[in-house]
């Protein structure tokens, strides 16, 4: 709890300008990790919007709106076997 305390106890705009470097800092290495080989993608860009939607309300509905969606996929289908396709 004190840690929340002195974290409100810096002015505003200070807690927004840091904010915005770490969340954005972490959105970036999880989109660098799309495109690089390596694991971990999602858990990066999902605390990059976590530390964003502390101070901005426009990172709380986008994180609101990827967990809705998140929650909508279904990971069995996406390791499906799919039939094998007949020669025609």
């Amino acid at each position: 709890m004190e840690i929340r305390k002195a974290w409100k106890g810096v002015p505003k705009p200070v807690r927004q300008v840091i904010t915005l470097v770490v969340g954005g800092t972490l959105l970036i290495i999880g989109g660098l990790l799309i495109v690089l080989p390596g694991p971990f993608t999602l858990p990066f860009v999902f605390a990059g919007l976590l530390v964003l939607a502390g101070e901005f309300v426009w990172a709380q509905r986008f994180l609101e709106r990827a967990r809705t969606e998140a929650r909508k996929a279904d990971p069995r289908k996406l390791f499906k076997k799919k039939p094998p396709r007949e020669n025609s």
